[in-house]
């Protein structure tokens, strides 16, 4: 289900950015879908809402800024070159981890899991080298949604609550909303104002204009808050795994569905990079196991 709803949100999503090319203000709208949906579930009990406090708003805060300014960032991209193009630089996620845990955190990152990086570095240079879609915005922003998850990954082990995963999802998502309405009034709400809706009503009527809008907010949600359930019932090796091969479904859909066109360096770059990471998640998975069985020893 979190890779069927996933696909069928990045093609929706390209498909609306290709009338309507406006990420801020979507992404707002991807984010406000969720919330309602968030407060009607709340309504009738299903979940139960978290009581919040102080304390978990100051944690949850942070992670919410890192999950807007990725959200933002990631749909630039989308709006600016090839689904597939996003994907494979993003990619480049797990390396952005391996740095920061290693130099903001502190912790040792053995040479194994470092050098198994080294394929997914070289894949997306390759990959963006021949990439038709290839401009500037769309890779800048792609690069800063991957750091900005990888803070949203640092603060949200800190914020691991006793707080369930579906209403964890639900509290962040209501914060991020508040960071993401700024930007797109400033940036793109002139604009929008002037001839941004009109022209994307003109072109496919304002039913449909309004429908994708809700749908897109629909799917973003739910595969999100499928791949939050899921992370909470699995090893962490599966959810890896499971993540690399969520970008192999998209890439290989979003080139059919949208006829992109792709250099022969580009897929072999990106097949590179998506091996890369499969190879590192197996690395990182098994070094979690032997840490688990290793405290699981010692407090038995």
């Amino acid at each position: 289900m979190w890779y069927f709803l996933n696909v069928i949100f990045n093609i929706l999503n390209k498909k609306v950015y290709n009338y309507f090319p406006y990420p801020y203000f979507v992404s707002v709208v991807h984010l406000l879908v969720g919330v309602g949906y968030c407060l009607v579930s709340w309504s009738v009990g299903l979940p139960k809402r978290a009581p919040i406090d102080k304390e978990l708003l100051a944690l949850l805060t942070p992670v919410a800024f890192c999950h807007a300014l990725g959200h933002v960032m990631s749909n630039v991209s989308f709006a600016a070159v090839a689904v597939s193009f996003t994907h494979t630089i993003k990619a480049l996620e797990p390396f952005f981890n391996a740095a920061a845990s290693q130099f903001v955190l502190g912790h040792q990152i053995p040479l194994s899991l470092w050098l198994s990086l080294a394929p997914v570095v070289i894949g997306v240079s390759m990959a963006s080298l021949t990439e038709l879609s290839f401009n500037w915005t769309g890779f800048i922003s792609a690069m800063v949604s991957n750091i900005a998850f990888t803070y949203r990954s640092i603060y949200s082990k800190k914020a691991m609550t006793g707080m369930d995963s579906t209403n964890v999802y639900a509290y962040i998502s209501i914060i991020a909303l508040f960071f993401c309405i700024p930007p797109a009034i400033f940036i793109e709400g002139p604009q929008l104002m002037e001839y941004g809706f009109r022209n994307a009503i003109a072109k496919v009527g304002l039913f449909k204009f309004l429908s994708d809008l809700f749908w897109i907010g629909m799917f973003y949600h739910l595969y999100n808050q499928l791949a939050t359930n899921t992370l909470e019932r699995v090893a962490p090796l599966t959810h890896a795994v499971g993540n690399v091969l969520k970008r192999v479904f998209v890439i290989g859909f979003s080139i059919v569905v949208f006829g992109n066109k792709i250099s022969t360096q580009t897929g072999i770059g990106t097949v590179i990079a998506i091996a890369g990471v499969a190879i590192y998640s197996l690395i990182k998975a098994n070094m979690e196991e032997q840490k688990r069985k290793a405290a699981a020893a010692v407090s038995s």
